[in-house]
């Protein structure tokens, strides 16, 4: 019996790992229409959180930075033309089109102070981190 379920448990495993590697097979985003996220880096600093996405190709007035209701979110649009040579078609694989990626803020990031910059395809954008309440020392006089 314990033969029996260690052989399902191998078969499973292999049946799993299988699937894991279909789930992970590259697909051209691009030519199925599915547009694309860009990716993102969170750091957490002293004083603010940063996050850097990562957006070559796109131009500056194509990307929207929005604060509401505690929650960041970032949009935007690729534009990228397909093209075609003679009788055949060029290959195009770099993913194009609309995306919009949301997050919401920790309560310790003050809405109002966010900052973003863009610079070489990199949009990095700090988010201040409130002060915490220091306790305070109250002197003891003698009398």
């Amino acid at each position: 019996m314990n033969k029996l379920i260690i052989r399902q448990n191998r078969i499973g495993g292999l049946l799993n790992h299988w699937f894991d590697g279909f789930q992970n097979f590259p697909v051209n985003v691009a030519e199925e229409d599915h547009g694309f996220a860009p990716r993102v880096n969170v750091t957490d600093e002293k004083e603010h959180l940063a996050l850097t996405f990562e957006l070559p190709g796109i131009d500056r007035k194509d990307i929207k930075v929005m604060v509401k209701d505690h929650t960041l979110t970032v949009s935007g649009e690729r534009k990228f033309d397909r093209q075609e040579e003679g009788n055949g078609f060029v290959r195009s694989e770099i993913a194009s089109g609309s995306f919009s990626r949301s997050f919401t803020l920790p309560e310790n990031v003050v809405d109002e102070k966010v900052a973003a910059d863009y610079k070489n395809g990199m949009l990095e954008i700090r988010l201040p981190k409130v002060e915490e309440a220091k306790p305070k020392e109250i002197e003891i006089k003698v009398s």
